[in-house]
Parts: C-alpha cells; sequence; structure tokens
C-alpha cells in the first residue's frame, strides 16, 4: 500500500473529508512520526507496533571494486517492532485449521 492508497481508502471510508483534507491529515501524521524519530524518542501504536531508532556501529567494509578497505561511520537507522495483535494478523491467512482424520478415511496398511 502507498502514501496514495492510504489517502484514497481514508477518502473512502470518511466521505465527510475531501481529498485535500485526507492528504493533509496522512502528511501531517507522517511528519510527525518521522520529527518524534529524528528527535530520538519512541513511537508507539498499541495492537500496531513501535517504532524506534537503533544504531549501528561503525565498521570496516570493503570496497566491491578494489578490494580496498573503507571505514564505514556509525549510523542511526529506524527500526519498526510489529505488536502481538499485528503480528497474529498477518499469519492469520496462513494457517489453516486441520480437520481431524475421520476413522473411515484413514488408510489401512497392506
Amino acid at each position: 500500500m502507498t502514501r496514495s492508497d492510504l489517502v484514497a481508502r481514508l477518502a473512502e471510508r470518511f466521505p465527510q473529508l475531501t481529498q485535500r483534507d485526507t492528504e493533509f491529515a496522512v502528511k501531517t501524521i507522517l511528519d510527525a512520526m518521522a520529527d518524534a524519530l529524528a528527535r530520538g524518542h519512541r513511537i508507539e501504536i498499541r495492537g500496531f507496533g513501535s517504532f524506534s531508532i537503533s544504531r549501528r556501529p561503525p565498521r570496516v567494509g570493503r570496497n566491491p571494486r578494489s578490494g580496498e578497505q573503507v571505514t564505514i561511520p556509525e549510523k542511526l537507522v529506524p527500526h519498526f517492532k510489529p505488536g502481538k495483535a499485528l503480528r497474529e494478523a498477518v499469519d492469520a491467512p496462513q494457517r489453516q485449521p486441520q480437520a481431524a482424520p475421520d476413522d473411515d478415511t484413514v488408510p489401512t496398511p497392506g
């Protein structure tokens, strides 16, 4: 789902909002989240998950073209950890309840 898909879905679900209002709402929410992460804050949305900042320590890598060693500096990256409800919702279509076999359908050896 893209940002424009999200805007379209919200506009469908809330007909009292104009397309422009819906775009503004989505932009405001995403900007607030990005700003909070940039300031080092953690974002938690119950039932969905949490966003935080992870630190990648400096390391030594290699230039693939020359094979020369290159120092890669420390980096801060966003990290998302899904909540339990989201993990279960995503996993639900994968799980198909298996029916207990009937006594008549069990093959007999020999």
